[in-house]
């Protein structure tokens, strides 16, 4: 097993989730199969918990994992399927055992080896992200093992890769050296020494400023890459291959024999199109979390990557479900008719997944503007449960109806508390990852989209549900769930069959997407929006390529002794039952706050 380990320095928010993602592309591209492990160092065991305002989204895994968003990185980019073990987090291994930095090593070696793409053995490239910054006191710990790892793997085997910013001072217009040469100075002596670095900028690095970096970071003047802004960020796999970035990579890692020239046609043909794309299509994102767009980037990528597949520019209308409100038109009319105009100027409408009661109104207005005006709609999740109460209010005339989330008391209790959640502990209690979910009906637009098959596999992550005991009700006066699970009493996709597009799921299609492979509700959206529905229902199956993988987060761990690495002696039982935690969006990579994570 080869390690490439990326880390960051100077401030956060560089883009080290899309570096490691990229170079695991054009590794991939090389014809070398590659898995990913995020480490993120807060005593959180996972992301599950954690405001979206300050982490942005959580993404769910197949298993149920809740982890860092730069995990749906990894799987968009590389089209695997990790699990929660792939995501380490101190929180996970202060459970383990005391002996820290080894219990990290063995979680790192545990995890390389479990196949992520469909096929059988381990990969052959590891691609490790340390997230923070270089000097963050609480990962001291995981640099500490990182530093004994790469001894202990050897020369051959373990490559860093260090992401580090080079601004410019508008006063003197120089790109200035001494923030990266400083972040260097602190890796080394922490114990790790880089093999490339990768400079975010917003130009080209000038050849002279290379020279400088070189002779004082002492990294090879071929081995310092370029990353400046580009119009989106399906271009740095291509910045990476341009710059021979795999090239000094293969070198390190001893595999110029193994590996291919790059074969990245498909990813330049999809950069170049995303460029050339000026016909719009508006979508209203009614949401909490407007205010931080990483709150909603699966969903952001998954309408970006419809978008493309039906050739058009997306634009997003950020709407705060609170300014929709009758609280707001008292309090603040110009907030309220900003968001209004947005809403009814959009193309179509999209209310994604959310806890919690606040900006709820304005959610349900959303979806009752949609329904009332033949507006194409998807609901996620919280979604469609507003969008059933909605129904139950205005068709239903259950003027009282609501779910017991937001009124535990209310006398129409249309969406329920599921039976088997806990509401005393919030970690982990949700109904988490993958699920299967049946078609009962055979002539609507949802199975005409996932290309007419029987059921659909997709990842959950609720604590409600829509109200077994009213379904019947519901259908009467017609709302129709076409999707149910497999007892056929929780329902999980509605439809308005009279209506262009109205759709509501409870899971969250947005995690499968895949830039090559949109998500198909997505797409329904997506072509609804810009009148090409009907054609892409007769004609789905290009959205229909399921990834065909078998994925264990169990393996058995066994130590291993590398060539030219020093194995060391175990002073405790390996760690073999490791614990499974149950804007024009021309995507962009520009340079932004340092508080800002990248897109």
């Amino acid at each position: 097993m080869k390690y490439v380990l990326v880390t960051g320095g100077v401030v956060s928010g560089l883009g080290k989730g899309v570096t490691a993602s990229s170079i695991g592309v054009v590794l991939k591209a090389c014809g070398l199969r590659v898995t990913s492990i995020k480490i993120d160092p807060y005593l959180n065991t996972d992301a599950g918990t954690m405001s979206p305002f300050e982490h942005g989204e959580v993404f769910v895994l197949d298993d149920g994992g809740e982890v860092d968003l730069d995990l749906g990185n990894y799987e968009r980019f590389l089209d695997i399927k990790l699990t929660c073990d792939n995501n380490i987090t101190t929180g996970k291994i202060y459970q383990v055992v005391p002996h820290i930095t080894d219990a990290i090593q063995e979680w790192i070696e545990h995890v390389a080896v479990i196949p992520v793409d469909g096929k059988e053995g381990p990969a052959d490239v590891c691609v490790i992200e340390l997230g923070g910054t270089i000097g963050d006191i609480e990962s001291m710990p995981f640099i500490e093992a990182l530093g004994q790892f790469s001894y202990r793997v050897g020369p051959g085997n373990f490559c860093l890769v260090h992401v580090s910013l080079v601004p410019v001072l508008n006063v003197v217009g120089e790109q200035k050296t001494k923030p990266t040469q400083h972040s260097v100075r602190g890796l080394r002596g922490l114990g790790l020494t880089p093999n490339i670095l990768a400079c975010r900028s917003a130009k080209v690095l000038e050849e002279n400023v290379k020279e400088k970096l070189s002779q004082f970071c002492h990294v090879p003047a071929a081995n310092i890459i370029t990353l400046n802004d580009v119009t989106n960020i399906w271009h740095i796999p291509l910045l990476l291959r341009d710059q021979k970035a795999h090239e000094a990579i293969l070198k390190v890692l001893n595999l110029q024999r193994v590996a291919r020239e790059p074969k990245l046609e498909e990813w330049m043909n999809r950069a170049k199109l995303c460029d050339a794309l000026h016909d719009p299509v508006r979508i209203a994102m009614v949401g909490k979390y407007t205010g931080l767009s990483d709150s909603y980037l699966s969903v952001l990528k998954a309408l970006l990557h419809a978008s493309v597949a039906c050739r058009k520019k997306l634009v997003v209308d950020w709407v705060p479900s609170t300014d929709l409100e009758e609280n707001t038109a008292k309090e603040a009319p110009d907030a309220y008719n900003a968001a209004w105009n947005l809403l009814k100027g959009a193309d179509g409408i999209l209310v994604p997944g959310g806890f919690g009661d606040r900006g709820v109104q304005g959610k349900i207005l959303a979806a009752k503007y949609a329904r009332e005006n033949n507006v194409p709609y998807l609901g996620i999740c919280l979604g469609m449960q507003i969008a059933v109460i909605d129904f139950a209010r205005s068709v239903m005339n259950l003027w009282d109806a609501n779910s017991t989330e937001f009124d535990p008391d209310t006398r129409t209790p249309c969406v329920v508390f599921m039976p088997e959640g806990s509401k005393t502990h919030m970690g982990g209690t949700m109904r988490l990852g993958s699920r299967r979910t049946y078609f009962h009906v055979t002539d609507c637009k949802s199975v005409k989209l996932y290309g007419n098959v029987s059921y659909v596999d997709e990842r959950h992550r609720h604590r409600y549900e829509v109200n077994p005991d009213m379904v019947a009700e519901f259908e009467s006066a017609g709302l129709a769930f076409v999707g149910k699970d497999e007892t056929g009493k929780r329902m999980e996709i509605i439809e308005l069959p009279a209506h262009p597009y109205f759709v509501g799921v409870q899971f969250h299609p947005e995690f499968k997407s895949r830039p090559g492979q949109p998500s198909a509700l997505f797409s329904g959206l997506i072509a609804a929006s810009c009148g090409q529905l009907d054609a892409l229902l007769q004609n789905p199956s290009h959205l229909n390529k399921p990834i065909k993988a078998k994925i264990s987060s169990n393996g058995v761990f066994s130590p291993k002794v590398y060539q030219n690495g020093h194995q060391k002696g175990h002073t405790h039982k390996p760690a073999n039952n490791l614990v499974n935690g149950n804007y024009y969006s021309n995507d962009w990579f520009h340079l932004r706050s340092p508080l800002r994570r990248e897109v």
